[in-house]
């Protein structure tokens, strides 16, 4: 199957329209792949659903869920989606799925319908109004997962080879969005379609591609030593998939976003647990298995990469360019529960993970760079942070950037909350 006749695609692409065409396609595909007559179809339209798309559906059996994800190119990219029993051996909390194909093109997932939140929503809601006692349970819950997580990190950890590296699926996630992925090209991919001698417009200045590329970011007064396009150089570099061994692998689920995770509440505590393991893998580089769950978890809240329009009403952000810096000022900050959240990344999972690659000899010393390039992709390429390609607006898009930059770069001095967590995690550090 060609990327020009892949099924799931058409599906999204006509689902921007909201004229029912894309729902009697999906019953069709449901028809097809599991001879299911499905009725009162509804694909959700939430801001989450970036790369994706998910609904509900009824048959004479009861009430459905369906999730898939669709990658531009995915059929001449490496590796499969979908391997959901990955998860399950190995003792992670995972909702299975009662329906699945992984054909090219026709890739989806369908699952019992539940009544849970996801907790990218519960966490939205505290985003907006904080409740310190839902809070809490929401920082409890996100601790005993990670704990969970954790756990099978340290068992399944084990020396992998190029060849296993490059093999994984969330390779797609990173490094063959920065390629074409039939030709191998740099720049191409989403990186050459979103950037590349594109334009880009902000509160106070519009740059050229070939300006903002080679621009030193100072934010709120602190300068930071890398450009964007010498991280994306940099990214292509060491984010390639068979460099990425280095740091043995393990089973993870990828993609672990909180717009893939359940929570389940029962009196004053709640529990977590996954779906859709579209990247699911066995030897996943260790480096890479925590970075999107920390970057679209923390750091992408509160509001700036899936509510762009209530950005430019909550927030303030302005930039002026002279010569080759971007000054930039904004007052977005992490709300308390993305700072607490932080706090649990870094205390129950980075620090033990990273003092256990270093005490088994498996500790690359530039782990920091790579995590930091990791984190930098996931903004820049999960989505067109251009104001105005897709839904973001040039303070989204300034503040978007502005957060790249500092997950990426290293401050040329001082220090962010960024340095500070990577400071904290260090497994080198007052030995």
């Amino acid at each position: 199957m060609t990327a020009q006749s892949s099924r799931t695609a058409e599906i999204r692409h006509r689902a921007k329209s909201r004229d029912g065409t894309a729902e009697a396609l999906l019953k069709d595909l449901l028809r097809d792949l599991f001879q299911v007559d499905a009725s009162n179809v509804k694909i959700n339209h939430d801001q989450y659903s970036l790369n994706s798309l998910n609904g509900f559906f009824d048959t004479g059996e009861g009430e459905f869920f369906f999730k898939f994800h669709q990658e531009e190119g995915e059929e001449a990219m490496s590796g499969e989606y979908y391997r959901a029993d990955i998860l399950a051996k190995a003792g992670l909390p995972v909702d299975q799925p009662v329906l699945m194909s992984v054909l090219p093109g026709e890739q989806i997932l369908v699952y019992r319908r539940r009544r849970d939140p996801r907790f990218s929503d519960v966490l939205r809601e505290l985003d907006l109004n904080d409740d310190p006692r839902r809070r809490a349970m929401a920082v409890a819950a996100e601790r005993k997962l990670s704990r969970e997580v954790l756990d099978v990190y340290l068992e399944t950890l084990h020396p992998i080879t190029p060849d296993q590296a490059a093999a994984e699926p969330v390779n797609r996630l990173f490094f063959e969005r920065l390629i074409d992925p039939a030709t191998g090209a740099f720049p191409g991919g989403r990186f050459k379609s979103f950037y590349v001698d594109r334009e880009f417009a902000f509160p106070g200045v519009s740059l050229s591609w070939d300006a903002f590329s080679n621009a030193r970011f100072r934010i709120n007064g602190i300068e930071y030593a890398e450009t964007v396009g010498a991280l994306f150089e940099a990214s292509h570099a060491r984010i390639a998939p068979r460099r990425l061994a280095d740091a043995g692998g393990v089973t993870a689920h990828g993609d672990a976003h909180n717009a893939n995770v359940w929570f389940s509440q029962s009196g004053d505590t709640a529990s977590l647990s996954f779906f859709d393991p579209a990247f699911a893998g066995e030897h996943i580089p260790t480096l890479l298995a925590e970075v999107k769950t920390t970057f679209h978890n923390v750091l992408a809240h509160p509001l700036w990469l899936y509510d762009p329009a209530l950005v430019a009403e909550t927030y303030d952000a302005r930039a002026e360019f002279s010569g080759g810096i971007l000054d930039v000022t904004t007052n977005w900050t992490p709300s308390q529960v993305r700072k607490e959240l932080l706090g649990v990344k870094a205390t129950d999972m980075w620090k033990p993970l990273l003092r256990t690659l270093d005490d088994r000899g498996m500790l690359p010393d530039d782990w920091r760079r790579v995590v930091k390039l990791g984190l930098f992709l996931c903004p820049t390429l999960v989505m067109n942070l251009r104001a105005g390609a897709t839904t973001h607006n040039p303070v989204s898009s300034l503040i978007g950037f502005s957060l790249a930059v500092m997950a990426g770069s290293e401050p040329v001095a001082g220090t962010d909350f960024l340095t500070e967590f990577f400071d904290a995690i260090d497994p080198r550090a007052n030995r």
